[in-house]
């Protein structure tokens, strides 16, 4: 009889993984599964798809080759066994070793830590799941810091407070107890725009190494998942730990540098010869998939930080991005499943647009965004925020629709990171759990961080008419729509007063363009 069956998911793939603690080859089995269902259950890009498959079995190679004996257990590769999900798989493996226990990682998903829970428990098998130490605050130590040790009751959850706490406790760019500079947060210093001429001086896109194990990877998912959206020409992402050290050691010595300044901004080259990763880090699918452990990437920047004396505004946004809102989102996750899975404060139920996943929009915003999505399975935050989101809310989309769609086409995306920003911040559809107000803007936003409106059919400042704007219509739409809640928040009432302006005869134009543009979606 196996004494432990250890389980290891396609997003824990450090070598310190606590599942791994205690492990002995002669008495334990350790199982990794390629289910299909994982990579349809949201109709995936093939890149993600590649980036899991690929990055498992260079983890698991990796992993068997300190065995020469081997290894008990088994590696379930797509297309040489007959389970379709994790569980069925699971199932099998617990019937055939009679583990005496099965040991996991915490799963960053619900759906996979009910599933296991609920297996192990028809099948009277006990199950151990260890807390994942690769995440900087528990889910206990946030938990407690949400509710104040307080009979189970949340108060109010920023972020922001969330990350001074957690700066002090980890000593990051602090002063004693004073923030490095003077001040906490230096958001504001990162929001420019390019100028007229665009970004200058881009950095070279990385690259990675196809080796032979990701071109069989490639293929295999190309025989597999045909149909599935988005192209694998691009494919640069890193497949293990080294690939992933080395896109550390460029970004913090190359581009974090530059990367504060533009953090926000965007912009269509004209012959698509300029990078479209700008400065961005490109550390998301590393450290998700838990290559890269946020300790070292933290300190990679400070050690950067203090021997180049680059900007702080820029390594404080970037360590804001690790230390602060990662950790938060994932703590606010926990916190909230599985009800926020199913939050949808405004009731909207509008189908996505086929467009989401062509790109064959007028709007050129939207469709450069798309086409680079389905090119890349990357976009920038403001780009999943201000410009899919955004329109996702405006647009009055369905919530599980949207999440879905981020769960699919992005590489870096797993549910407790994707859920939370897109319910939470792009689609206000947890009615402000963690945020003071729906990230909403018209045109005239995306026209002052971008050069998209300059090749598109329509005007970013124009509300009525063929030529107006579709997300400046459906803007000023939402805010008649919500002008009472909007009036009453004191971060969205300036916003509100410029709707008394309109007289009533604009109101109902606008309302009938609105309804026009929601009615014919799949056209504009």
């Amino acid at each position: 009889m196996t004494r432990n069956l250890i389980l290891i998911l396609g997003d824990q793939l450090n070598f310190d993984n606590p599942a791994l603690e205690g492990f002995d080859a002669s008495q334990d089995a350790l199982l990794m599964v390629e289910a299909s269902h994982e990579a349809t259950q949201v109709w995936s890009h093939k890149a993600r798809i590649v980036l899991f498959l690929s990055a498992m079995r260079h983890y698991y190679d990796s992993i068997a080759s300190q065995y020469p004996c081997g290894l008990q257990g088994a590696y379930l590769k797509l297309g040489e066994h007959q389970f379709a999900t994790l569980k069925e798989a699971w199932a099998e493996q617990i019937a055939m070793l009679k583990p005496k226990k099965v040991i996991i990682c915490e799963p960053g998903e619900y759906r996979i830590q009910q599933d296991l829970i609920t297996l192990c428990e028809e099948m009277n098998t006990q199950l151990i799941i260890r807390d994942d130490s690769h995440f900087m605050c528990s889910k206990a130590d946030f938990k407690h810091w949400a509710t104040d040790g307080k009979n189970g009751q949340s108060k109010e959850l920023r972020m922001e407070f969330f990350y001074r706490k957690m700066r002090q406790k980890y000593d990051v760019l602090m002063d004693g107890h004073k923030p490095v500079g003077g001040a906490w947060n230096y958001d504001a210093e990162n929001r420019k725009a390019f100028a007229k001429a665009g970004p200058k001086n881009l950095p070279v896109t990385p690259k990675v190494n196809i080796d032979e194990l990701t071109q069989t990877v490639i293929h295999v998912v190309e025989q597999h998942f045909p149909h599935h959206p988005g192209s694998l020409e691009n494919f640069i992402w890193p497949v293990t730990r080294n690939q992933s050290l080395q896109f550390l050691n460029t970004f913090v010595n190359n581009q974090l540098a530059k990367f504060g300044d533009h953090q926000d901004a965007m912009w269509q080259s004209a012959d698509n010869s300029q990078s479209p990763y700008l400065w961005h880090s490109l550390l998301s699918t590393s450290l998700n998939l838990k290559l890269l452990n946020p300790r070292e990437v933290i300190a990679a920047a400070i050690t950067a930080y203090q021997k180049h004396q680059l900007p702080l505004a820029s390594v404080e946004g970037f360590i804001r991005q690790i230390l602060g809102w990662r950790e938060f989102i994932r703590g606010v996750y926990w916190l909230d499943m599985p009800h926020m899975g199913e939050a949808n404060y405004y009731q909207h139920t509008r189908a996505l647009p086929n467009w989401y996943w062509t790109g064959e929009t007028h709007m050129n915003c939207m469709r450069q965004t798309i086409n680079d999505t389905m090119k890349l399975g990357y976009g920038h935050h403001i780009q999943r925020l201000m410009v899919t989101g955004m329109f996702g809310i405006l647009a009055e989309l369905n919530p599980r629709e949207v999440e879905a769609w981020y769960l699919a086409v992005y590489v870096d995306a797993v549910e407790w990171v994707e859920l939370p920003n897109v319910t939470g911040m792009a689609l206000y559809a947890n009615g402000g759990r963690f945020t003071s107000k729906p990230y909403v803007a018209s045109g005239a936003y995306i026209k002052r961080m971008s050069n998209y409106c300059n090749h598109c059919k329509y005007k970013p400042e124009v509300k009525l008419g063929a030529d107006a704007c579709p997300t400046t219509t459906l803007y000023w739409n939402f805010l008649i729509k919500h002008y009472d809640s909007f009036s009453r928040n004191p971060r969205t009432a300036l916003m509100a007063k410029n709707v008394d302006r309109f007289s009533e005869q604009d109101t109902a134009s606008l309302k009938a363009q609105a309804q026009y543009l929601l009615k014919n979606i799949n056209t504009v």
